[in-house]
């Protein structure tokens, strides 16, 4: 039959053996944790200072200016009489910003 051989790891594993690992989380947080919630709380701060008049574009891609805000709805003009309602977090972007970088 085969036999297997387990060898163990020579000295030394200490802590260059941990480095890899703590590297990792870093990379982990300053590449992909950091901006999500940076991107998170600007969004959050958005959606939080909206004012009646804005242009905006919501989540779906509907296009309108915001006639009414309440704490958890906005009013939202998309043609000459009609209107929708939405919650705050369905509020994209401000369409000003969006024409500004086409």
């Amino acid at each position: 039959m085969f036999t297997i051989i387990l060898q163990s790891a020579s000295g030394g594993g200490g802590i260059a053996g941990m480095i890899f690992p703590i590297a990792m989380i870093v990379v982990i947080y300053v590449f992909f944790l950091r901006p999500q919630n940076k991107r998170r709380k600007d969004q959050e701060t958005f959606q939080t200072e909206l004012k009646a008049g804005q242009e905006i574009v919501t989540t779906s891609g509907i296009i309108g200016k915001i006639s009414k805000i309440t704490d958890s709805t906005v009013t939202v003009i998309v043609s000459n009489n009609t209107t929708i309602n939405f919650m705050r977090s369905s509020i994209s972007k401000e369409l000003t910003d969006l024409r500004s970088k086409a």
